[in-house]
């Protein structure tokens, strides 16, 4: 009963919440369940969609192929977000990619169901318009920060997110696991600057590290480097 829709938790952390228990049957009754193994893709950029995924659980990395062929990692989404409904909604390509960092279980909801609910329930629109604004808002803060900020501050920052937005293990490290390559896509930066800046924050005993897990060992000396203190 779990995996309905209707009786789903991690419906309460997207717009999913705002709708009515017969619109949520209907998605229910025709959504597919799947399981992404870690390092598999759910959908590649310039991909037409033909639904969106609600992440039940495990983590993924958006990501976005500049013009020289590098990656930059725009988002990670996690349990309770929904993927692609803004290629769906514009009608559009994808123009970012979507590669599980740990094994996933997601719900595919057919393209049909989401529309339907966009044209009838005006609850739902808001809710996904909230949504999309608040990834915009987002954006803009990475250009920002790209623009204006130094490596040290933007892997600092990035460390900061991750420990806020996602569980501990019971070691107290950061629970989703970034390569280093990974998190100089996020930072916007070479691997070997993330890494020397990594090395240096351990060093300094900001963080302690255990393979590709981070710690979080001095959060002031952490928030002073954001703040270019």
């Amino acid at each position: 009963m779990g995996n309905r829709c209707e009786n789903c938790i991690v419906r309460q952390l997207n717009s999913l919440k705002v709708l009515k228990k017969e619109e949520l049957k209907a998605i229910s009754d025709h959504k597919v369940t799947r399981s992404i193994k870690k390092g598999e893709s759910l959908f590649s950029e310039g991909e037409k969609l033909n639904g969106i995924f609600c992440v039940r659980s495990g983590v993924s990395k958006l990501s976005k192929i500049s013009e020289n062929g590098k990656g930059q990692i725009v988002k990670i989404a996690s349990k309770g977000e929904m993927i692609g409904q803004r290629s769906i909604i514009s009608e559009e390509q994808t123009n970012l990619s979507a590669v599980a960092l740990d094994d996933m279980e997601v719900c595919f909801i057919p393209k049909n169901h989401l529309i339907d609910n966009i044209s009838k329930n005006v609850e739902f629109t808001k809710a996904l318009l909230k949504h999309m604004a608040n990834d915009l808002k987002f954006a803009d803060t990475v250009i920002v920060n790209m623009a204006q900020k130094t490596v040290k501050q933007r892997v600092a920052e990035t460390i900061s997110y991750l420990d806020d937005n996602f569980e501990k293990d019971k070691d107290g490290y950061i629970g989703v696991i970034l390569t280093r390559e990974d998190i100089a896509n996020v930072v916007g930066t070479a691997k070997e600057a993330c890494i020397r800046t990594l090395t240096s924050l351990k060093k300094d005993k900001i963080i302690s590290t255990q393979g590709k897990r981070i710690k979080i060992e001095d959060e002031k000396a952490l928030y002073n480097i954001i703040q270019g203190i």
